[in-house]
C-alpha cells in the first residue's frame, strides 16, 4: 500500500472493513478523496491526514471512530466536504477546522461532541451549503453569523442543547434555505414573542422542512406561519409551550405532507380550511384543547396516513367524511368529547393496520356490522362510550386484531363464537358491560392470549380452567356473581354436580306415540346436522389451508409461520438494512413465495414498510416485484410484526450472478453477452414506467443490483421500494436545490428520527460523494 503515492481517489464506502486506519496511508500524499464511509473501522481518526494537502473530499462517517477530531486536519485549506457523521467522536470542535473556508459541506452530526458554535462562525465559513451538527451536545446560542453563509440549503442543530433565541432576522436572509432543523434543544423562554422569527423565515421561498419541536416556545403562533414558503412540506412545532388557536391561512401551505402541532396549549375551533392540505400525510394535533367538531374537510386529504386527534375537547359527531382517507393506517381520536354512532364508512377503511382508537367519548349506537372489513386492524379500541347492541360475529373476520377493547360500555348478549378465530389476539377487554351466558372454552385456546379482562358483566356457569384461565394474573372476572369453578386462586364457589336420576326401562305411552309421530322428522334434522357437518369441516379445511388466491387478501402472523417454517434459518433467502427475507411455501397449493419481515428495532424500518406498501400497490409492470399482501400483526412475544410477501424469484438476485460467492457455483452463474443486454433492458424498463408512466412518478432510490432479482426465464424484476419516493413536480430548475428536493427522503447516513417521535419521515439528506 505504501507505493501507492500517486493515488488520487481512495473510496472503500460501505463495505465490511474492521480495524485502524492503516499508517500505510500516510504516504498518500496525492490523494485528492478520501472516502471510508460506513464501514466497522475503529480506533482513532489519524492526525497525519492533515499532511494530504491536495484533499477536497473527507468523508469517514457511519463508522466506529472514537477521541477527538485531530486539530491537524485543519491544515487541509482544499478542503470542500468535511464529513466524519455516526461514529463515537468526543470533544470540541478543534478551532483550526474554522480556518477551512473552503468547506461548504460541514457533518459532524451523530457524535458526542460538546462545547458551542463560534459567534462568527459564517463569517469563517462563508462557503457552507450544508452545516450538520445534529444529536451532539452542543451548547449556547445559534451564532448570528450564519446569514454570512448566503449560499447555506441544510442547518440541522437537533437534539443538542441550545439555548437562547432564534435568530430570524439573520436566517430569514438566506434566501436558498430548504431544511432548517432546531429540534430537541433548550430554545426559547416560555414567553410571548418566542415565535417572532417566523415572520422573518417568510423571506425564505425554497424552506420545504422546518423542525422546531422540543423546545421551549411559548406565546402564540404567529399569522406569518400562513406566508411560509408554499414548498414548505413538513412542519413541526409539537412539544413545546404554544398557546391560542391554530392561525388562519394554515390552508395556503397546500404542499404539506406532514404538520405536527401535539402537545401545546392550542386551543379554538380547528379552522375547516385545513382540508385544503390535500398532500397531508401525516396531521398531529393530540394532546391540546382544542374544540368544536372536527372538520368533515379532513376527508378531502385522501393521502392521510396518521391522524392524530386524541386528548383534545373535540365534540359532535365523528365526519363520515374520514370514511374517503382510504390510505389512512391509523386513526386516534380517543379522550375527547364525541358523541353519535360510530359513521358506518370508517368500517370501510381496509388500510386501517396500526390502529383505530375512538376510546372515551360519548359514541352511542351499536358496533357497525361492518366491521369485519377491518382485515389489516392490529388494534381496536372503543372503551369507556356508551355503545350498545352485540358484539358483532363479523369481528371474527378481524384476524389480524392483537387488542380488542371493547370495556365499560353497554354491550349484551353473549360472546361471539367468532372470537375464536382471533388467533393472534393477545389483549381482550370486555369488562363493564351487560354481556351474558357462558364462557367459552376457546378462549381458552387462543395461545397467544396474555390479557383477559370479563369484569362486571353477567356471566354464568363454569369458568374453563385452560390456557389464559390458568394465569391468574392475566384474567380477570370479579363482579360476575354466577361463575363457578376455574382455578383456585380467582376463588370462586365450586360448580354443583349434575343429579343422576334412574331411568325407567320401559317409556310410558305417552313419550313413545310423540316420538313415532315424529320418525320423518328425526331423520330429516340428522341429515341437515349431517350435512352441516360436512359443510364446517370444507370450510375448516378452507381456512387452515388457504390458497394463493386466498392469500392475496390478507394472510395473519400464524400463517406466515407456518409456511416457513417458523421463520427458520433453513428458509433464510437473505438479509438486508430493514429486515430479512424467507422462503414461504402456500400449504394448500405448494406455492413459493418471498416473505420479508421487517426488523422494527431498525430506526425507519416501520417506515420503510408503509413506503413500499404505498409505492407498490398502484404501480404494475412486468419488470416490477409483484407484491402478493402485507401483514401488519402481533408476533407470539406481544411485538409488532410487519411483513411483505412477493412472487419467488428462482434465480435470486442480480448481484449473486455478477458477484458469486461460492466458487463452486460460479462457473454456473455467467451471465453471457445476451443475459446482461435483456437484463439492463428490464431495468431500464422497470425505470421507464416509475419515472414517466406511473400516475404519479416514483423515485426509487436504492437501485443496485442486490435489488433486481431474476425470475425462472432470467427476466429482470426491480423490488426492495423501502426507500422509494413520489417525485416532485419537475422544474427546469436543475441547481442544487432542486436536486436536494427531488432526493432529500432517500439516502445512506445520517437519517435522525422525526420530530414527533413515532414518526420517521422527517429525513435529512447527507451526500454521498
Amino acid at each position: 500500500m505504501s507505493h501507492c503515492t500517486q493515488l488520487r481517489v481512495f473510496d472503500l464506502v460501505s463495505n465490511k472493513i474492521i480495524g485502524s486506519i492503516p499508517h500505510q496511508l500516510s504516504s498518500w500524499l496525492s490523494l485528492t478523496v478520501l472516502h471510508i464511509t460506513s464501514n466497522n473501522l475503529s480506533g482513532t481518526i489519524p492526525g497525519w491526514i492533515g499532511n494530504f494537502s491536495s484533499l477536497r473530499s473527507l468523508n469517514l462517517g457511519s463508522n466506529n471512530f472514537q477521541g477527538s477530531i485531530p486539530n491537524e486536519l485543519g491544515h487541509i485549506t482544499t478542503l470542500k466536504i468535511f464529513a466524519v457523521w455516526e461514529n463515537n467522536l468526543s470533544g470540541t470542535l478543534p478551532s483550526s477546522i474554522y480556518n477551512i473556508s473552503s468547506i461548504y459541506k460541514f457533518s459532524v452530526a451523530i457524535n458526542q461532541v460538546h462545547g458551542e458554535l463560534p459567534p462568527n462562525l459564517g463569517i469563517l465559513l462563508p462557503n457552507l451549503v450544508v452545516f450538520l451538527c445534529g444529536i451532539n451536545k452542543f451548547t449556547g446560542n445559534i451564532p448570528v453569523s450564519l446569514s454570512n453563509a448566503s449560499r447555506l440549503q441544510v442547518i440541522d442543530f437537533a437534539f443538542n442543547e441550545f439555548t437562547g433565541t432564534i435568530p430570524g432576522e439573520s436566517l430569514g436572509s438566506l434566501r436558498s434555505l430548504i431544511i432548517l432543523n432546531f429540534a430537541v434543544n433548550r430554545l426559547g423562554n416560555g414567553k410571548l414573542g418566542d415565535m417572532s422569527f417566523l415572520n422573518f423565515l417568510t423571506n425564505c421561498t425554497s424552506l420545504q422542512e422546518l423542525g422546531l419541536s422540543y423546545n421551549r416556545f411559548g406565546g402564540e403562533i404567529p399569522r406569518s406561519i400562513a406566508n411560509l414558503s408554499t414548498q414548505l412540506r413538513i412542519l413541526y412545532l409539537g412539544d413545546n409551550l404554544l398557546h391560542g388557536s391554530l392561525p388562519n391561512g394554515i390552508g395556503n401551505l397546500i404542499n404539506l405532507t406532514d404538520l405536527d402541532m401535539a402537545d401545546n396549549y392550542l386551543e379554538g375551533v380547528v379552522p375547516e380550511e385545513i382540508g385544503k392540505l390535500e398532500k397531508m400525510e401525516t396531521l398531529d394535533l393530540h394532546a391540546n384543547t382544542f374544540f368544536g367538531p372536527i372538520p368533515s374537510s379532513l376527508g378531502n386529504i385522501t393521502s392521510l396516513i396518521e391522524l392524530f386527534m386524541n386528548e383534545n375537547s373535540f365534540e359532535g359527531s365523528i365526519p363520515p367524511s374520514l370514511g374517503n382517507c382510504q390510505n389512512l393506517l391509523l386513526l386516534y381520536l380517543y379522550n375527547n368529547n364525541l358523541t353519535g354512532s360510530i359513521p358506518q364508512k370508517l368500517m370501510e377503511l381496509s388500510t386501517l393496520s396500526i390502529g383505530l382508537v375512538l376510546s372515551e367519548n360519548n359514541l352511542t349506537g351499536s358496533l357497525p356490522s361492518n366491521v369485519g372489513d377491518l382485515v389489516h386492524l392490529t388494534r381496536l379500541n372503543v372503551s369507556n362510550n356508551k355503545l350498545s347492541g352485540e358484539i358483532p360475529s363479523t369481528i371474527g373476520s378481524c384476524t389480524s386484531l392483537g387488542g380488542l377493547y371493547l370495556d365499560d360500555n353497554k354491550f349484551e348478549g353473549t360472546i361471539p363464537q367468532s372470537l375464536k378465530d382471533l388467533k393472534g389476539l393477545e389483549e381482550l377487554d370486555i369488562s363493564s358491560n351487560n354481556l351474558s351466558g357462558q364462557i367459552h372454552e376457546f378462549i381458552g385456546k387462543l395461545g397467544a392470549l396474555k390479557y383477559l379482562n370479563l369484569s362486571y358483566n353477567d356471566f354464568e356457569g363454569e369458568l374453563p380452567k385452560e390456557g389464559i384461565f390458568s394465569n391468574v394474573s392475566g384474567v380477570s372476572v370479579l363482579g360476575n356473581h354466577r361463575l363457578c369453578g376455574g382455578i383456585p386462586q380467582l376463588h370462586l364457589p365450586a360448580c354443583p354436580k349434575n343429579k343422576h336420576h334412574s331411568s325407567r326401562g320401559l317409556l310410558s305411552p305417552k313419550v313413545v306415540i310423540p316420538i313415532s309421530c315424529s320418525l320423518a322428522f328425526i331423520i330429516a334434522l340428522s341429515c341437515f346436522i349431517g350435512a352441516r357437518s360436512m359443510l364446517k369441516k370444507s370450510r375448516n379445511a378452507l381456512v387452515t389451508s388457504r390458497s394463493y388466491k386466498d392469500w392475496k387478501l390478507g394472510v395473519s402472523y400464524s400463517q406466515l409461520v407456518e409456511s416457513t417454517n417458523g421463520f427458520s434459518v433453513d428458509n433464510l433467502i437473505g438479509s438486508g438494512s430493514f429486515g430479512s427475507v424467507y422462503k414461504g411455501v402456500i400449504p394448500s397449493d405448494g406455492t413459493v413465495v418471498a416473505v420479508k419481515v421487517l426488523n422494527l428495532q431498525q430506526r425507519g424500518a416501520s417506515k420503510s414498510f408503509n413506503d413500499e406498501c404505498k409505492a407498490l400497490r398502484s404501480a404494475r409492470h412486468r419488470n416490477l416485484l409483484k407484491i402478493i399482501t402485507a401483514c401488519s400483526s402481533i408476533d407470539n412475544h406481544g411485538r409488532d410484526f410487519k411483513s411483505l410477501v412477493f412472487e419467488f424469484m428462482p434465480n435470486g438476485s442480480l448481484d449473486s450472478w455478477l458477484h458469486p460467492r461460492d466458487e463452486e457455483q460460479s462457473p454456473s452463474k455467467r451471465l453471457n453477452f445476451m443475459q446482461r443486454l435483456n437484463i439492463a433492458i428490464d431495468v431500464a424498463s422497470a425505470l421507464d414506467y416509475l419515472h414517466n408512466h406511473c400516475e404519479t412518478s416514483i423515485v426509487h432510490c436504492d437501485l443496485k443490483p442486490s435489488n433486481v432479482l431474476l425470475d425462472e426465464d432470467m427476466v429482470a424484476h426491480v423490488g426492495d421500494f423501502g426507500l422509494a419516493r413520489f417525485l416532485l413536480e419537475a422544474s427546469n430548475d436543475h441547481s442544487l436545490s432542486q436536486t436536494m428536493s427531488s432526493q432529500l427522503k432517500g439516502s445512506v447516513g445520517y437519517i435522525p428520527p422525526g420530530m414527533r417521535f413515532h414518526h420517521s419521515n422527517f429525513f435529512f439528506f447527507y451526500y454521498s460523494y
